[in-house]
């Protein structure tokens, strides 16, 4: 429906602006692949969050979405930058998890948050259930980390 549209890929951002001034933040859950949608994502965003996980072929999406950010900046965004990168599925048992962690520190630096997301049934349960973590299970270690997640993302305004 979108693609015979003028000015497509800045429809969400439109929508968005229009709305903006109600919340301190919005975000937009959205794949690495670049289709048309992702790209409005990208259009329409200050900044971007962005979720590893961390596992082996994780850091092949991240290095496609990067890809996409540069064009979409170079283009149709020039103020699209990163806020942080957020580490999840994380599995301190594994020494893959861990080597991830440690690749993905020394190509984001200080943008990598300090809130891990831990490998968790919990959080694999919740979205079947119709229910953030956060109502399914309050005292669950995933749970916990993305409270402590969300004070650091206000913390970095």
């Amino acid at each position: 429906e979108l693609v015979s549209v003028m000015a497509r890929e800045t429809i969400l951002k439109g929508l968005i602006d229009s709305i903006k001034d109600e919340f301190d933040y919005v975000f937009i859950d959205c794949p690495p692949s670049l289709g048309l949608l992702t790209v409005n994502s990208l259009v329409a965003a200050d900044s971007l969050l962005i979720p590893i996980q961390c596992e082996y072929y994780a850091l092949e999406g991240v290095t496609k979405l990067l890809e996409s950010m540069r064009m979409v900046k170079s283009r149709l965004n020039s103020n699209l930058d990163i806020f942080g990168v957020l580490m999840t599925m994380f599995d301190s048992r594994t020494t893959l998890s861990n080597q991830v962690v440690e690749e993905v520190k020394n190509f984001f630096g200080e943008k990598v948050f300090k809130s891990v997301i831990p490998r968790s049934v919990k959080l694999s349960e919740a979205p079947s259930h119709g229910l953030p973590i956060t109502m399914y299970t309050k005292l669950n270690k995933g749970a916990l980390a993305y409270s402590r997640l969300a004070k650091e993302v206000v913390s970095r305004g």
